[in-house]
């Protein structure tokens, strides 16, 4: 008699089970995902509303719509509407004001430490009593997240910028502004660093300097530190006054533009003389000043005695530069108001003034 071994199970199919897995691996992972975008956002709303808080204690009036949560899957986002910031007077003469159409913040995956700010739709920026309308194919303002620090840094990248101007619109065809912020600095620290490039500037075809060099400054480069410390307080003439006594002073470390023949460049230091008006020193280098001199006077910028003149006096400043061409080289002041290149006075500034306690806390 021959006895059966019983049959071996059969295995089960490998298949369904990693669908399985897969399915609640996927489950899983959306809700992490969904958890985390949840956690971003409400990060974004308390950090939006402590900016706010210490801004009105500051003095500061902020207004806005309210808070439209979005962005969902890649990054979380606030939009905001009818934004309005109104303040500054402390520190700016005239202060500023700045009125968006509208405001994304947003923080995406895996930045999680960058904070975006968009602003798409028509601005307005009012600052130190003159106006800007302007509005942008893009522009966006990057600003690192630290926990308990305000941010210290920031920059601002536009492209195709457009401004209106009382000579016309103004368009630029990109431009980044980088500014850095020291609380802590000392007499010979700054405070304040700024770093603008722009290129591709296209003027009014109304203004006069369009006539002799064109309506486009190829490019144009900056870079400028505001000495510290920074006096407290909100009254601006007292603050200026303390600020000039301990040594404070803006030093414009560059300044370079390439304008049609012409090619700029001047590096200066500034600062307030007693009546708390600029003063300063530097110098201004020229590279195609024979170019420039002619395009002006066949543009009738310059009449033709002092295109004569200055024909003359050209060849007695001028030297070979660093790149083989000719360029000259003159000391340039601000003292009592006026504007001197090569101790000749070429511009009057009307004298700043400083508002009053009251207008300064609005």
């Amino acid at each position: 008699m021959l006895l059966k071994t019983p049959a071996s199970p059969r295995p089960r199919p490998l298949g369904p089970r990693l669908a399985l897995g897969a399915l609640l691996l996927l489950v899983a992972l959306g809700a992490g995902h969904a958890v985390l975008w949840q956690l971003m956002a409400s990060q974004l709303e308390a950090g939006l509303a402590t900016w706010v808080q210490i801004r009105r204690a500051q003095g500061w009036r902020v207004e806005h719509a309210t808070p439209v949560r979005g962005g969902w899957p890649l990054s979380a986002t606030l939009t905001l509407g009818a934004v309005r910031l109104e303040g500054g007077g402390a520190t700016l003469p005239g202060g500023l004001v700045l009125e968006s159409e509208r405001v994304v913040l947003r923080v995406t995956l895996p930045r999680l430490r960058r904070l975006r700010v968009e602003m798409p739709g028509a601005q307005r920026l009012r600052l130190a009593g003159g106006e800007w309308r302007f509005a942008a194919d893009q522009l966006v303002a990057l600003v690192p997240l630290e926990e308990d620090t305000p941010p210290r840094e920031a920059e601002v990248l536009a492209e195709r910028l457009r401004l209106s101007s009382p000579g016309g619109p103004v368009e630029v065809a990109s431009a980044r502004l980088s500014a850095t912020t020291s609380s802590t600095a000392t007499e010979d620290e700054p405070a304040l660093l700024l770093d603008l490039y722009a290129e591709a500037i296209d003027l009014p075809m109304a203004a006069d300097a369009a006539a002799g060099f064109g309506r486009r400054i190829e490019a144009l480069a900056a870079e400028a530190a505001l000495s510290g410390p920074v006096p407290p307080g909100r009254e601006p003439a007292r603050r200026a006054a303390a600020w000039r006594d301990g040594g404070g002073s803006l030093e414009l470390r560059q300044l370079s533009i390439r304008w049609g023949p012409a090619e700029l460049a001047a590096a200066a230091t500034l600062a307030l003389d007693e009546a708390l008006q600029p003063m300063g020193a530097g110098t201004l280098r020229l590279t195609g000043a024979s170019q420039a001199l002619q395009a002006l006077t066949d543009a009738g910028l310059v009449g033709r005695r002092a295109a004569g003149t200055a024909r003359i006096m050209l060849p007695l400043l001028s030297r070979p530069g660093p790149t083989g061409a000719t360029e000259i080289e003159v000391p340039v002041t601000v003292e009592d108001r006026t504007l001197a290149i090569a101790r000749i006075p070429v511009l009057r500034f009307p004298s700043w003034d400083w508002p009053a306690t009251g207008a300064a806390a609005r």
